[in-house]
């Protein structure tokens, strides 16, 4: 049987996560796995927890767009306004990034996915770190998504669970490129 990782509140989750600390926490629908985007040896964890290839990219998730002013280019008003009347929420946008994003968020493109959440306990957690969160969902590679918290018990490598809900969609976010409108996912 897999050993129990802790539940932890927001605070202990925020401390962890700023020591290089990866966490399975609750979106909208399915459990994800968040670390400090900046770290890039805590980002490397997530990858290996997901056994998913570092080309793929990951999600940013914050719960403000100045959170997410790190990663991505500026944007111009009608931009904003495009990707602001669906936040906060359930939509991911992938938008311009900046030239400081690691190619390990981009999967070495030069546009990064980022979504402005509107689930309270993401919320927290960001606002708690001051900054975005890599967000990709906690199952491994091909399989399905995690919605159990007994599931999130057997993954390898994450540090503790971020008590709370999942939230009541049923799928993850919808991805939108944001240079044309076309629905990725």
């Amino acid at each position: 049987m897999p050993a129990t990782k802790p539940p932890l509140g927001i605070e202990d989750a925020a401390t962890l996560i700023r020591r290089g600390g990866v966490v399975a926490y609750p979106t909208e629908a399915v459990y994800g796995l968040g670390c400090d985007p900046g770290d890039a040896q805590a980002v490397e964890r997530v990858l290996a927890i997901k056994t998913r290839p570092e080309d793929k990219g990951l999600i940013l998730i914050a719960s403000t767009l100045q959170q997410l002013q790190a990663w991505i280019a500026p944007l111009s008003a009608a931009q904003r306004a495009t990707i602001e009347s669906t936040w906060p929420g359930h939509t991911t946008w992938v938008v311009p990034a900046n030239a400081n994003c690691p190619a390990i968020l981009t999967g070495g493109r030069d546009t990064v996915a980022v979504r402005v959440s509107a689930h309270p306990v993401v919320r927290a957690l960001c606002d708690a770190i001051d900054g975005a969160l890599v967000s990709t969902s906690a199952n491994r590679s091909g399989e399905p998504a995690i919605r159990e918290t007994a599931a999130l018990h057997g993954l390898t490598g994450v540090d503790a669970i971020v008590d709370g809900p999942l939230g009541k969609a049923e799928k993850p976010s919808a991805i939108f490129r944001l240079s044309d409108g076309a629905k990725l996912r």
